[in-house]
């Protein structure tokens, strides 16, 4: 086997063991594999129809995500993360990202504008078409690029550490089609924050978003339905 077919296999492995990890982490945000369950890598291998190396790889991306906990010579359990923990992570990250709209709106450049608009109108094509996949991505695409907009590295790198943990959660939201609408209303308030340099009502509006699609997903997996918390009583 030569060079580039050693390269497109390790591509092609690579891309099903991240599909394997997002399955799996909407397995656990949608309440199907509760905290403290063994996640059998020979079970997966046969619910998901792949190999078992794809699946080893997966369990390792999770363990990463802090969804799953890895225990040498022990097998993947899921991670014992409780309601209010999860309360606490989406209160933490409605912040960041908050204070990063704030940011954008202020020091985004014209061609950050430009692709803004592009960003929301795929995410209004998605809607309408009530696309899960293609909404879940334009979603992510357009919060990464508001994240960017900030121009502050740190606050970059810590809203982006903490959105992967809690993106599997903010995924399931999109399992109810309401939920894209208004979804993409919440953005269009955003959006049109930033591009009128309103940081004010960007960091709100944005911290509002987050908030209600905390709320979503208790909507959409009830075994992770919130408790009354900070975020909700303020």
């Amino acid at each position: 086997m030569n060079t580039v077919d050693l390269q497109f296999g390790a591509k092609l492995r690579g891309s099903l063991a991240d599909s394997v990890c997002r399955r799996i982490a909407d397995e656990i945000a949608l309440g199907h594999f509760v905290p403290g369950s063994k996640l059998d890598e020979l079970m997966l291998a046969e619910r998901f129809q792949v190999s078992r190396t794809p699946v080893r790889e997966a369990l390792k991306q999770l363990a990463i995500m802090g969804l799953v906990d890895c225990r040498p010579n022990r097998g993947s359990v899921v991670s014992a993360m409780s309601t209010e923990q999860l309360d606490q992570m989406f209160e933490a990250i409605g912040e960041l990202e908050a204070a990063c709209a704030r940011h954008a709106a202020l020091r985004m450049t014209e061609q950050d504008r430009g692709l803004l608009r592009e960003l929301h109108q795929e995410g209004r094509a998605a809607m309408q078409a009530s696309d899960f996949e293609r909404y879940d991505a334009a979603n992510l695409a357009l919060h990464s690029h508001i994240l960017r907009g900030s121009y502050n590295v740190v606050l970059i790198d810590m809203a982006t550490s903490l959105r992967h943990r809690v993106s599997p959660f903010r995924r399931t939201q999109f399992h109810n089609i309401e939920r894209m609408g208004e979804s993409f209303e919440e953005h269009s308030v955003i959006v049109e924050a930033i591009l009128a340099h309103d940081a004010v009502t960007a960091y709100r509006q944005m911290r509002s978003h987050l908030q209600s699609a905390r709320t979503a997903t208790s909507r959409v997996a009830p075994a992770w339905a919130s408790a009354t918390s900070p975020i909700q009583s303020k």
